[in-house]
């Protein structure tokens, strides 16, 4: 039985839709950040991610981790790259070369989007959009955002998916990271294909479901 470890409103969202598309069985434990608890080491603070117990699971206090037929990871798109080839089906690799495509899809959303992405949510987060240094991190970020979406709009010429002309883990695990840049709109406009991309991924049942789950929690 796979478990979870993570709120929806995180990293672990990648992992509760993957477990969603893969149709498999989980238990989901909602450790919340340590940051939301008042007293995080109080007898009564919910679990999080400073609490004895999920800290013998992931000793780097961060969410997600999974813990499967036990396996322990803690990383949420190496969670979900396990996944995928543990329980195959579409969404997993058919062969050695489709699962080099779908790492080396990861790990460039990884390092070349994601940290840009994530810079610009929490300019968002801190409420330090609209000051100077709040718009040159946007503005920083987007000229980076500009090449790396250039590079998926080049690849998506002629296809709907990343790798073998599906939806596969690799197309999950980059529209997650890519959710990150929704506010830059004008990437979008300029990128169609990227922005079509990530429209039927959003369109999976999966997806909707797991958003569903995740906006019933507290944003703070």
């Amino acid at each position: 039985m796979l478990t979870i470890y993570g709120v929806y409103r995180s990293r672990a969202s990648r992992n509760y839709w993957m477990a969603r598309e893969l149709g498999i069985p989980f238990t989901s434990v909602p450790v919340i950040q340590a940051r939301r608890v008042a007293d995080p080491l109080a007898a009564d603070a919910p679990i999080n991610t400073r609490s004895p117990a999920f800290l013998a699971v992931n000793p780097m206090g961060l969410i997600p981790a999974i813990e499967d037929d036990g396996v322990v990871l803690t990383e949420s798109l190496a969670n979900n790259l396990f996944l995928a080839r543990k329980y195959g089906g579409p969404l997993g690799p058919a062969d050695i070369r489709e699962e080099g495509l779908m790492g080396n899809w990861t790990m460039w959303a990884a390092t070349e989007v994601e940290p840009h992405a994530v810079q610009i949510i929490l300019t968002y987060d801190y409420g330090t959009e609209e000051t100077d240094q709040g718009r040159a991190t946007i503005t920083t970020c987007a000229k980076s955002l500009d090449k790396v979406f250039t590079r998926l709009e080049e690849h998506l010429d002629g296809r709907d998916y990343l790798v073998g002309d599906r939806f596969t883990v690799a197309d999950l695990n980059l529209a997650e990271v890519f959710r990150y840049a929704m506010s830059q709109k004008q990437l979008f406009e300029k990128h169609p294909r990227v922005s079509a991309w990530l429209a039927r991924c959003h369109a999976r049942p999966a997806f909707k479901a797991m958003m569903e789950e995740r906006l019933k929690e507290p944003a703070d």
